[in-house]
């Protein structure tokens, strides 16, 4: 042992039996459950100091001290333990740097004679002993949720670390406080929150490795004026009338039956209405009309091709990686899903554990998307578990519960998979963890260790669509409720986790039950979600016009996708878009493979799937939409095509009112008002006789560009 570390740690052992002159009346604080959570406050081992990949001024801790061994090392043993000094510890290197006392670019990081100082200091007194403790289970956050009357008032955060012992202690003296929006409240050391501005607020909590959430709300309004009566379907409108109550915001009324017809049929199948189905959907008078329009559609050819594509979006269907016969094998297997109503469980786990030819066995191309076994962890846990398990590559997951561990466990569950054409299992594979540098041990992620298994992938399966395992069911219904509702109750729907709360927590849990329960009925979640009252509200801004974009006081306006436009301009005009080699009325909604040839699919900003789109890609508002229309011929090329709707119009001889009901019809799928009415009268009268047909073009082009249009409200 060299002389340095023989000093430091007999001393050490004298503090610790209480002997001469350093004798201690009780321990020395512990290293990993005392002292890093000094450093942590003080922002040394943050990102930006000495907890950068590289560290910093040639000193280097472990990101937000996720490893108190390595800490420990650094700290003590590292130059021969020049920055501890155990018989002095008022003269070391690291007490110095903090309090400023030497040159440090961090600046003063511990008061000197503080509380943290007083610790750091006891610590090297006592031997600078790495000690047994080790990161909490979980944090308990009192209050998670609090209601303020108003803004510039406070509430104090009381925080409870649980550890593997079963003990508890208050950290929130040494917890970590970080506002999700710091213009919405700010967080002083010690854990007091103070509003800054209406609204709901979450906070993120973090001690050691563990982390949680508190939420603080400030009504938007300061009493709601009642406009209308809080109307209730089921039981997602009592979680979100409870919402709006306690924000102090009314709802719209309900939309008027042909809105919510086209809300549905573009929703349901991507297409419009046609005018004979807004007829026979307005002349039904009987109850349970709107039931009926969602089971028919759901029935629909139109609602496999819409769905199908949603999938192909989310799984990453394209023949560049997977080639043509592939991406069609894939496509047709989700196709077959979606008719037979497969539930959502067995799905999941047929495409985990598929194997075989990808040209021939649809499902084995889950596994032909990635390309090796990290890659198809983190396709895993984004797609199934709405995880951004990635983060916990290098190091602990900063803002969540995931560790390396998991991280690597889970990519050695399939570290034996071929991910060629022929999916197969290799007789050996392994996934080096770079924390220990030996092949990592297969692991569920955050529940257990694998051993023994002769393919983790079957225990993995297993427990990933267990109904009891929450992660699977929350992730699908909140993508569904995104695609329905025009935003995740989770935003982005990819990052569940502690410190990124739902809007609705409860109702997310619920609608999670309600899936299961259902025996992972998709089609279920989409008629519980389309028979709420918050699903059936008008769009625009509530009547208090208080800003919201969460909380579903009225419906939110989403931009046509790319593909759901495309198909929508062609039933206007009526004139078919060129998609590649494929047929002629080939709708660009029944695509399963985002490479076959289309420029305006592509200019539109279509999903290209090479590395998943984290978002629904909306081309309504975009520059590429605006100049495409303006400049293109996608567009005007359509609605001047002799073969097109306008020019057949004008060869019967329609007179100008009947031309823009019809087209009115067939895009918005309603009669156009008094006002429409006369103002087109007179924008077309404008040209004279030899302007109508310039005039006509001009007033399809502004329909087909207007926000109706080109959004789903």
């Amino acid at each position: 042992m060299e002389p340095r570390r023989w000093r430091s740690s007999w001393i050490g052992l004298v503090a610790v039996l209480g002997f001469g002159n350093v004798a201690h009346a009780v321990s020395p604080p512990d290293f990993a459950t005392r002292v890093i959570p000094v450093l942590t406050k003080a922002g040394c081992n943050a990102g930006s100091c000495h907890g950068a990949a590289l560290g910093r001024g040639g000193f280097r801790l472990s990101l937000l001290g996720y490893d108190p061994d390595v800490d420990h090392e650094s700290l003590v043993q590292e130059f021969e333990g020049r920055r501890v000094n155990t018989s002095r510890p008022e003269r070391s290197l690291a007490l110095r740097k903090a309090t400023g006392n030497l040159d440090h670019e961090g600046g003063t990081r511990l008061a000197r004679g503080g509380e943290g100082y007083r610790i750091v200091r006891d610590w090297i007194a006592g031997g600078a002993l790495r000690g047994a403790g080790g990161s909490p289970r979980s944090l308990r956050v009192e209050p998670a949720a609090t209601t303020l009357p108003a803004t510039g008032q406070s509430v104090p955060l009381n925080v409870i670390a649980s550890f593997e012992d079963g003990t508890t202690e208050d950290v929130t003296r040494w917890a970590v406080y970080t506002p999700a929006d710091p213009t919405a409240v700010q967080c002083s050391p010690l854990g007091e929150v103070t509003v800054l501005r209406r609204g709901r607020a979450a906070i993120m909590v973090r001690f050691l490795g563990a982390v949680g959430c508190a939420t603080v709300t400030v009504p938007l309004a300061d009493a709601p004026a009642r406009v209308v009566q809080r109307l209730r379907a089921n039981f997602i409108d009592d979680h979100i009338n409870r919402t709006l109550e306690e924000l102090g915001l009314d709802q719209t009324p309900r939309a008027d039956d042909a809105s919510v017809l086209r809300r549905i049929r573009l929703d349901l199948t991507g297409q419009l209405p046609t005018p004979k189905e807004v007829d026979d959907f307005l002349a039904d008078r009987s109850p349970g009309k709107l039931a009926r329009l969602v089971d028919q559609l759901l029935a629909n050819p139109e609602f496999v091709d819409h769905w199908a594509y949603k999938w192909g979006d989310l799984l990453r269907i394209e023949s560049g990686r997977l080639g043509t016969a592939g991406a069609t094998a894939f496509h047709t297997w989700i196709r077959d899903q979606i008719v037979r109503n497969t539930p959502l469980d067995r799905m999941v786990r047929e495409l985990v554990l598929a194997l075989g030819d990808g040209d021939q066995v649809g499902p084995a191309n889950f596994s032909r998307v990635p390309g090796d076994a990290r890659s198809q962890a983190e396709f895993v846990s984004q797609v199934f578990l709405g995880v951004r398990l990635q983060c916990a590559n290098c190091h602990d997951h900063p803002l969540d519960r995931w560790t390396q561990d998991d991280y690597h466990g889970l990519a050695a569950i399939f570290a034996r998979l071929d991910h060629g054409r022929e999916v197969r299992l290799r007789p050996r594979g392994e996934v080096i963890h770079p924390g220990t540098g030996l092949a990592a041990a297969p692991r569920i992620p955050g529940d257990r260790f694998l051993k023994g298994e002769v393919d983790p992938r079957e225990a993995f399966a297993q427990w990933l669509t267990a109904s009891k395992n929450p992660y699977l069911a929350r992730s699908v219904v909140n993508r569904i409720w995104r695609e329905l509702m025009g935003r995740g109750l989770v935003e982005p729907v990819d990052d569940h986790r502690t410190t990124n709360p739902a809007t609705h927590p409860a109702l997310l849990n619920e609608l999670a039950r309600d899936f299961i329960a259902s025996d992972f009925d998709t089609k279920h979640v989409i008629r519980t979600i389309m028979a709420s009252e918050a699903y059936r509200r008008e769009s625009g801004a509530n009547p208090g016009r208080i800003p919201d974009d969460q909380f579903y006081s009225h419906a939110l306006a989403r931009p046509l996708p790319p593909h759901v436009l495309v198909d929508a301009v062609t039933r206007v005009t009526g004139v078919a878009e060129p998609l590649g080699n494929l047929p002629v009325g080939t709708t660009a909604g029944s695509l399963g493979d985002s490479r076959v040839p289309s420029t305006t699919l592509d200019l539109l900003g279509r999903c290209p799937r090479e590395s998943g789109c984290a978002t629904t890609p909306g081309a309504s508002g975009s520059l590429a939409l605006a100049l495409h229309a303006i400049n293109g011929t996608w567009l005007n090329g359509k609605i001047a095509a002799p073969d097109g709707r306008l020019h057949r119009l004008l060869r019967e001889g329609r007179s100008d009112p009947e031309i823009v009901v019809e087209f009115y019809r067939i895009a918005l799928g309603r009669e156009p008002t008094d006002g429409e009415r006369t103002h087109w009268k007179r924008e077309i009268a404008a040209g004279g006789e030899a302007g109508r047909t310039d005039s006509l073009e001009d007033f399809v082009w502004a329909l087909i560009l207007s926000a109706e249009f080109t959004q789903n409200d």
